[in-house]
Order: structure tokens, then sequence, then C-alpha cells
């Protein structure tokens, strides 16, 4: 195996495709952007790149603001057609059946199903060939309290969170540790120990290649696998007098 040379361009995978919000409560607007990131933590900074032709983006321009919504699974297809079809078109909000509230911060609206919404103000405009960089700071953090653990831990892995890859969505697996697991620290990080699971789920997944983890074993580890094994189709068992009667 070898790799192999392309030509240069956007592979930087995987990212987060979300769902931007701007505009008012009055005249709302939401766009899916990919082309997001941190770019300082204090303060904290982010930015979204946004092409000049698209609807939302003299929005942006002149209100200075926008929200930055995390996608997950329950709004990939709100988030795939939000990507796709204009505001200046058609009513998104009410095509995917998406509900906004109002933020603190910002005039601009979030959305009510994310789990996570940043309300951002723009400080700065960048303009390059395709795409302006919008860099804005995250003047206000808002979370849905669903995801929230009794330890105060925002537990995000678990509302499905979206991830986007050449071109497709994926959302995000395993949990492989906490930062710092490479290096084995016990030392807890605030609520949680650092404890990683990557070399048992390597381990596991080893054992399941070559074929030496038994089934009820990997019934055992992996719960889900009771269903998929139920589900696979079997000979319908007839009585005795059943198959008599079709031989005659």
């Amino acid at each position: 195996m070898a790799k192999i040379s392309w030509k240069p361009g956007t592979m930087l995978f995987p990212l987060p495709p979300v769902m931007v919000t701007c505009g008012t409560m009055e005249k709302p607007n939401v766009l899916t952007i990919a082309w997001t990131g941190i770019v300082n933590s204090e303060p904290p900074l982010t930015y979204i790149s946004v092409r000049p032709s698209r609807h939302s983006y003299n929005i942006i321009k002149e209100a200075k603001e926008f929200v930055i919504n995390i996608s997950t699974l329950e709004l990939a297809k709100a988030c795939d057609y939000c990507g796709v079809k204009s505001g200046k078109n058609t009513d998104k909000f009410k095509d995917m059946n998406l509900e906004i509230e109002p933020c603190e911060k910002v005039k601009a609206p979030m959305l009510k199903k994310a789990p996570l919404s940043l309300e951002c103000k723009v400080k700065e405009i960048t303009h390059f060939e395709t795409h302006d960089m919008f860099l804005a700071e995250i003047v206000n953090v808002n979370v849905d309290d669903r995801f929230l653990e009794e330890d105060g831990r925002l537990a995000l892995e678990k509302a499905g969170l979206l991830a986007f890859v050449h071109g497709r969505y994926y959302t995000l697996g395993r949990d492989l540790g906490a930062f710092g697991f490479s290096v084995d620290k016990t030392k807890e990080n605030k609520t949680k120990p650092r404890k990683s699971k990557f070399w048992d789920i390597v381990k596991m997944e080893n054992k399941i290649k070559d074929g030496t983890l038994k089934i009820k074993q990997r019934k055992k580890h992996h719960p889900s696998l009771d269903k998929s094994l139920s589900t696979k189709k079997t000979k319908p068992k007839f009585s005795k007098k059943f198959n008599k009667a079709t031989k005659k």
C-alpha cells in the first residue's frame, strides 16, 4: 500500500456540519456550513466561511452576528436541506419543521432542537477568492439540559453528533478516552477520570476479527449483538402433522 498524490483541496476531515442561524426572531434564516472551527481560547473565537452568493451572507455582514447550532442525527435531514436550499426562495424553517427561540446576547435566534448553540458577534471579515471568513467572538453558550449529567458534565456524545467527511454525513462513534489518555493519566480532569477505553476496544476488535472471541463473549461485551443475532432469518418450524399433509 502507498499514498497517492491528489491536487490541493479542502480535505481536512471530519468537520462539523453546523446550522448557522442569522437575522431576527421575526425574520430568521438558516444555512448549513462545514467550514468552521475554533480560533482562540481566551477570548473564545470562532469563524465561519461563507460564499458571498449565499442569501445569509449579507444578513450576517450587516447584522455582524450569528448563531452556530450543533447538528445531530435528529437534525440530519434538515441540516442537509438547509445546505442545499436558499432562504431567498423557500421557508426552510417551515419546510423542515424547525423551531427557533431567542438568544440572550444576540438578536439572531437559535434552533430549539440543537443540543448546543453558540451566540457569536463578528469582529472581522476576511475576503478570499471563493469564501469570506467571519471571525467572531463567542459571547454566550446555550446547552440542552437533557445532556447534563449529575456532576455537571455536558455529555454531548449522547446527542448523536454529526460529522461531515468528503461529501457525506456520519454520526460520531466510539468513546476512546478523555484528553490525555495517551499518557495514561489517572488524575481526575475536573469531574471525570482520564481512563482510556482505547486498548480495550482495539483488543476486542482484534479478537472478533481473528475469531478467537466466542459469540457468548461478544454478546456479553456488546449487548446490541443480541438483537442482530436474534433477527437472523431461520427456517420456519412446522409440526409433523403439517409436514405429512403437505406430502399428500
